[in-house]
């Protein structure tokens, strides 16, 4: 008997969910261009990682590094949006790393995957709402964060005095949202933001470039006491000097965060039942955003270096501040104002997939079916948009700005992995055809069942997928995401390789010796013939690729981020586990 649980149990872990195909004609209208996907893109991802993270990430971490920084989290970046191109070609459904986690591995990794999601949305509303704060807050000169410190702090923590300026701004933007939910002009005025945004960003790296000193991708400590910071205790430790003056620490420390700078990418992927074209708008749309990306990043990251010397930013810097530095006012005001409107539109971008996500998993059973509740004539989840409200209330209390960035990095990483190794299995998987009862039929086509051998890993018998070789990649795929998740944790100490420890060393090469020996059989195995209008080229390579650099920059996270994350999830395993497990609707 117990057995007999503990089977059905497991088989509702690994279920996988069979997509239906719209039979009520209730599909959006497809009215979306590539350029308008573009625009969205690059609308919600250049953003806060622009206004605020440089200057955070550079004082205290990277210094003028913060381009290798940069690159890094690009490559991954890149790398993750190959992965879900395909995808948005593969599943032409609205959806996440949820929905194509739940069609390929199963109900669990779904459900940590959309449990994760819902936490990062959040931070990421309050990480916009307190770069909002800052934005206002220069506009007025600082006079808001002055009085709350004169005024306020004598009286509470200064924690709390921190919080009053977000609330407002997060009451304000949940207004503007309730507001403008009906109105269809929202997009295009995102539209015209996001190009007045890229304006701006020229403007800025121009400037750089103008006013910059290459001498503060140079400096010594000689500079330092001639800027008279010969007592750096109270202004925290400035480094060694030179292009990379936290060392190579400093990098790994740095990369994670900058992380956060290209994740708005996938947004993308939420609007895929309105594309025109999605066959070829999805695709072109995550490329050419992040490409754009990318390039924004690497200019004003460079232009901010080039005219402050990094150790002159202060705490909470933002971009605009750097134009005080040469002397021009009126442009610290301007591109203040720019971003001041840029954030309140961006925060719209993510509003739409955080519900509909909250949503699907309440649809699915996954998650309390009040969730799943709309308001009659808007068709609004009403009921999840006041939950998600609830904890981006509660993290803007607890959480600082940086604590947000990592949490937010961590939850990208782990579902951009997951879906690196989705892509992975799918490719190998035999073709299947479904009966309206949803039941999967295996193509008549498909030759008989097979025996596994050693051969067969390296010499399969057939030249089309077949059940047995998408059971090998997939169990050789799991092998390989534990694999090298131990190769990122043995190569987070560094120093230990470095010293020439033969255990160490050892225990590297065995792990690299296995993993290209499972790589190799994956890469005997069959591929797919279904044609496709994108597919991620390299395979295994690149998801593979895709998953070690996610988990090497996810090794860097501090350990107070590892805990924030470990008590979400043992509330989400709580409510999956008590109530999801038992009311989801894969049978």
């Amino acid at each position: 008997m117990l057995c007999q649980v503990l089977r059905r149990i497991g088989q509702k872990l690994v279920h996988r969910r069979i997509l239906e195909e719209d039979v009520n004609g209730l599909a959006p209208a497809r009215r979306l261009s590539t350029l308008d996907l573009v625009a969205l893109g690059v609308g919600c991802t250049v953003g806060v990682g622009v206004y605020v993270l440089a200057g955070e990430v550079i004082r205290d971490q990277t210094g003028p590094s913060i381009l290798i920084c940069m690159l890094v989290a690009s490559l991954s970046s890149m790398l993750a949006g190959l992965c879900y191109a395909e995808f948005g070609v593969r599943v032409p459904h609205a959806g996440s790393a949820y929905l194509y986690t739940y069609i390929t591995v199963g109900e669990l990794w779904a459900f940590i995957t959309g449990w994760n999601l819902i936490v990062f949305f959040a931070a990421h509303t309050v990480t916009v709402a307190q770069a909002w704060t800052l934005a206002f807050d220069n506009l007025l000169g600082n006079h808001i964060s002055q009085t709350r410190h004169e005024s306020i702090s004598p009286n509470v923590p200064q924690v709390l005095g921190e919080i009053l300026g977000f609330i407002v701004v997060g009451l304000v933007l949940l207004l503007m949202e309730l507001l403008t939910l009906r109105n269809r002009w929202i997009f295009l005025l995102s539209k015209v933001v996001t190009l007045v945004k890229l304006l701006v960003l020229s403007f800025v790296i121009i400037s750089g470039f103008m006013k910059g000193d290459l001498h503060n991708w140079k400096l010594t400590e000689e500079d330092y006491k001639k800027a008279g910071l010969n007592d750096t205790s109270s202004l925290g430790p400035l480094g060694s000097g030179g292009f990379v003056p936290f060392g190579f620490q400093g990098i790994l420390c740095g990369s994670p965060t900058c992380f956060y700078a290209f994740i708005g990418f996938s947004i993308i992927i939420s609007r895929v039942e309105e594309a025109q074209n999605p066959e070829r708008s999805i695709p072109m749309g995550i490329v050419i955003s992040l490409l754009i990306c990318i390039l924004v990043y690497f200019g004003v990251s460079a232009s901010l270096t080039l005219m402050v010397p990094y150790y002159q930013l202060r705490p909470g810097s933002t971009l605009p501040e750097a134009f005080l530095h040469i002397g021009w006012a009126p442009a610290y005001y301007a591109v203040t104002f720019a971003f001041l409107c840029s954030l309140s539109v961006s925060l719209f971008g993510f509003m739409l997939p955080i519900r509909n996500l909250i949503y699907m998993m309440a649809q699915d059973g996954l998650l309390f079916p009040v969730l799943a509740s709309i308001q009659t004539g808007t068709y609004t989840p009403n009921v999840a948009t006041v939950i998600f409200g609830i904890i981006a209330a509660i993290m803007a209390f607890f959480f600082e700005l940086t604590d947000l960035l990592d949490l937010m990095s961590v939850g990208a990483l782990l579902a951009y992995s997951l879906v690196a190794l989705c892509v992975l299995i799918l490719r190998y998987q035999p073709e299947m055809r479904y009966e309206r009862n949803g039941v999967q039929v295996q193509d008549e086509n498909e030759p008989a069942a097979e025996k596994l051998t050693l051969q067969g890993l390296f010499f399969p018998g057939s030249p089309t997928p077949t059940p047995l070789s998408g059971q090998v990649v997939s169990v050789c795929s799991s092998l390989l995401a534990l694999l090298l998740t131990l190769l990122c944790l043995v190569l987070a100490s560094w120093p230990g390789l470095l010293s020439g420890d033969p255990v160490w060393i050892t225990v590297v090469v065995l792990l690299l010796v296995l993993i290209t020996g499972i790589t190799g059989v994956i890469w005997r195995q069959p591929q797919s013939s279904s044609p496709l209008h994108f597919k991620v080229p390299g395979l295994p390579l690149l998801p593979l690729l895709s998953i070690f650099l996610n988990v090497c920059l996810m090794m860097q996270v501090t350990a107070v981020t590892w805990a924030l994350l470990g008590i979400w999830m043992l509330i989400g395993f709580a409510i999956y586990f008590s109530y999801g497990i038992q009311h989801s609707l894969v049978p």
